[in-house]
């Protein structure tokens, strides 16, 4: 197998790893839960990575919150830039990106090229992060992996109005102990979140198209309530969990 370059993207819940062809085609990659000694598993990925590339040693470019942990990473960039390059090279799109992760959420305007243009970030509080679903989820005896599927078949809705994700806890106990459905209070929930990225979206000024990231993006419900809110289709990009790590090999290919 020969890549030319890898990127790993360490983020707070999982970390992502990719090896990409001369062609900047994606030709090996790995995604586990991220483990509390970051350098240490990015050491051991990067070897597995190594060895499945025939022992060569190609350029590395570490992404995402714990990047500067990366042993032997020739470049470190911010995730923002990562983000806007992937998701550029699989769209070949200018647009708006949205991409929500475990602990945080950007939207992403990404130019012509594949640039930049401006963000803004939700990274103090876990309302409109994944974070938000895996704590809410606990509280309901949910599968995270469960809860999109139950939100789209809840014909009602409950609405939710705390934004904190330690106030939302307290209302769901309530609003369970009233009688309130599982799956109302699931759409509710999703509800909530999807108008928080729906307004970092309109801060910028929306701009279609609107791509989604990040792991959140595995969630049909929240692409589904983000495109009834902005009134135009949200295109999960690709393998969404990946385009971070995905860009920041690209970048490894740069002479």
């Amino acid at each position: 197998m020969s890549l030319a370059a890898l990127g790993i993207d360490v983020g707070s819940t999982a970390t992502k790893l990719v090896g990409v062809t001369p062609e900047g085609e994606i030709a090996w990659q790995k995604l586990v839960p991220t483990a509390p000694r970051i350098e240490a598993q990015a050491e051991a990925l990067l070897g597995e990575a190594r060895a499945a590339a025939g022992g060569g040693a190609p350029p590395v470019v570490a992404t995402g919150y714990g990047r500067k942990l990366v042993p032997g990473a020739g470049r470190v960039l911010t995730e923002i830039t990562c983000h806007a390059r992937g998701v550029y090279r699989r769209t070949g799109r200018a647009g708006t990106l949205v991409d929500i992760g475990g602990q945080d959420s950007k939207v992403i305007l990404i130019g012509p090229g594949g640039q930049v243009q401006h963000f803004v970030m939700n990274d103090k509080c876990a309302a409109g992060t994944g974070r938000f679903l895996e704590v809410t989820a606990g509280r309901l005896q949910l599968q995270v992996a469960d809860m999109g599927a139950t939100a789209l078949a809840g014909a009602g809705e409950v609405p939710i109005s705390s934004t904190c994700t330690v106030f939302a806890e307290s209302e769901i106990v309530s609003l369970l102990a009233r009688g309130a459905p599982v799956e109302h209070v699931v759409r509710g929930l999703h509800r909530a979140l999807t108008q928080r990225v729906t307004s970092l979206v309109r801060s910028l000024g929306p701009r279609p198209p609107y791509f989604l990231s990040g792991g959140v993006a595995h969630n049909r419900a929240v692409a589904a309530f983000l495109a009834e809110a902005l009134g135009a289709p949200v295109e999960t990009v690709g393998e969404p969990q990946l385009m971070g790590a995905y860009g920041a090999a690209l970048a490894g290919l740069d002479a």
